[in-house]
């Protein structure tokens, strides 16, 4: 093999890994969360799922405010958001 087919082959195998490894970093921005409503007693509660991956849940009482329980960091650890919507985090990677 000469130095020109060794430096073509080298090329395409470093485009592939760069067109791979851009694909798989896409902000999971555009992708739509799959969200399970369920009923418990006189709240609302939706799970807001993206690829799987729980990320937020968002909690509505009868009487009260509601408010989310967001992932933020995709640890496992949820921690308390005020508000009326929340966002896909970056770290949830779309297919």
């Amino acid at each position: 093999m000469n130095m020109t087919h060794r430096f073509l082959m080298l090329a395409l195998i470093a485009l592939g890994l760069a067109s791979a490894s851009l694909t798989l970093a896409q902000p999971a921005a555009n992708a739509e969360p799959t969200i399970t409503v369920r009923q418990e007693q006189e709240r609302t509660i939706r799970e807001y799922r993206l690829n799987d991956r729980l990320y937020a849940i968002e909690i509505r009482p009868a009487q009260e405010p509601g408010f989310f329980l967001v992932d933020h960091d995709g640890n496992g650890n949820f921690e308390r958001q005020e508000g009326n919507q929340v966002a896909v985090p970056q770290w949830v990677l779309a297919p």
